[in-house]
This record gives structure tokens, C-alpha cells and sequence, in this order.
């Protein structure tokens, strides 16, 4: 199988990222096993994805606002002193779950700048790679979006630095593409912002494209066709397929 990003799959991208399952908790430990008190990793990485799979499910059901850690004891089945040797509090929940978002957009979005990709490719490779993370970490895009308004200022300005640090990886392809000469881009700032609202359906409003059937790869490729044509790239123009354009 050809890697990724020089091929645009799920597949491809799930081999080359480990956003799920053992692998990804692990790396959730490892970034903030300095603030836990458990420091064996087999015991703590089961606790976690128990941890954090309760308060996505408590958050969607109650609100985080209304969530208290009694409740998550109850839901996780682990004990109030079982918890507090893992968090210290609900804001400390909440900095886990955007900084663990913020490092693999930084990573897998950001990492796509040393790809040496062409600015056509480098742009594909940014929007499928959001879209296959919010369908992976579909739970933790939803929480730093809609538990936005409840967090303390200072954790509403990092979810919102999240939003900006994305945006700023596409003003970055859309000038890659306009100083090679293939795009045109008079406003980048507000079409990168048009662009992360589009993705942002997709996460948000997941309910509407299964109901009409739209695949993942399906609203992906139109987000990018569109995308194009606002940049009015030639090889949109020119009525080539985009899907014959892709590297095999």
C-alpha cells in the first residue's frame, strides 16, 4: 500500500496515524503522565480511554457544565480517589482534550509542510487529513466546538487558537499555490475560514450527510473541488477529473 499523504485514503492515512485503540492512548499518557500520579502505562491507559469515553458521553447527554466528577466516577466505575489520581479536576478534563487535539493537528496537518508535496496535492492532502480526523476523533472536535462557551477564558482562547492554528496551515497552501502561479487567491484569510466552516459540517452535522448517504470521501472530494474552483486552479478549469489527478 502507497503511504500517506502520497495516497489519499483512510486506509492509507490509518496506517500512517494512530488516532485509535491501544496505540493512541498510550500516546495520550505519554503526554501528560508528568500531571497523573498512575505512572505504570498498562494500568493507565485502560483508566483513560474509560475516562474519556465517559465524559464525551456524559458531555453529549448532560452538558460538561452539569457533568461532576462524582457523576464520572459513577459512569466509569472508578472510584472518586481513583479519579483524582488521574485528573485534578474537570478543567484539567477539559486541557487534556485540546491538547490532545492540538498536538495531532499540529502533527498531522502541520507535519504536511516538510512533505515537499505540490500546492495541488499539499491542499488535498490538508483537507482529506481533517476529515479523516474528525471521523476518527470525531468525539474530541465535538467537545472543544460545543463545550466552547462553558470552559474558563483562558481554555475557550486555546480551543479557539485550535480553529486559527488550522486555518493558518491552509493560508499557508493557498499562498504556496499562488506564488507557483497555480491559484488565485485575493483573500486567503476569509477563504480559509469559509473552508474550516465546511469541514466543520462534517463533525457537527454528521447526522445529515448519513442520512443522505454521503460518504466521507464523497463530501471530501467536494469540499476540495470547491475549494479549487474558488482558487481557480487550472486543472479544474480544465475539466480534468480530480480523481484521475491523484498520485496512484
Amino acid at each position: 500500500m502507497a503511504s500517506w499523504p502520497s495516497h489519499i485514503t483512510i486506509d492509507s492515512f490509518r496506517e500512517t496515524w494512530a488516532l485509535e485503540g491501544e496505540p493512541f492512548w498510550h500516546s495520550v499518557f505519554e503526554m501528560h503522565k508528568d500531571k497523573m500520579q498512575i505512572k505504570n502505562p498498562n494500568v493507565a491507559v485502560i483508566n483513560l480511554e474509560k475516562i474519556f469515553t465517559a465524559t464525551f458521553h456524559l458531555a453529549n447527554s448532560k452538558g460538561f457544565q452539569a457533568m461532576s466528577l462524582r457523576d464520572l466516577s459513577r459512569e466509569t466505575g472508578i472510584s472518586m480517589g481513583g479519579l483524582y489520581a488521574y485528573i485534578g479536576s474537570k478543567n484539567d478534563l477539559a486541557s487534556v482534550i485540546e491538547g490532545v487535539l492540538r498536538k495531532y493537528i499540529d502533527q498531522v496537518i502541520g507535519g504536511l509542510a516538510g512533505e515537499n508535496l505540490a500546492p495541488i496535492d499539499f491542499l488535498r492532502a490538508i483537507v482529506f487529513g481533517e476529515i479523516y480526523m474528525m471521523q476518527i476523533l470525531n468525539p474530541w472536535y465535538y467537545f472543544c466546538y460545543m463545550e466552547l462557551k462553558g470552559l474558563p477564558r483562558e481554555q475557550q482562547q486555546q480551543a479557539m487558537d485550535l480553529e486559527l492554528r488550522f486555518e493558518s496551515y491552509l493560508i499557508d497552501a493557498f499562498e504556496a499555490g499562488v506564488k507557483s502561479g497555480q491559484f488565485v487567491c485575493e483573500k486567503p484569510q476569509l477563504l480559509a475560514s469559509h473552508v474550516t466552516a465546511q469541514l466543520q459540517q462534517w463533525h457537527l452535522k454528521h447526522w445529515k450527510f448519513s442520512q443522505r448517504q454521503v460518504s466521507m470521501q464523497c463530501y471530501a472530494e467536494n469540499v476540495f473541488e470547491n475549494l479549487l474552483l474558488c482558487l481557480r486552479c487550472d486543472n479544474v478549469a480544465s475539466g480534468v477529473p480530480l480523481q484521475n489527478q491523484r498520485t496512484a
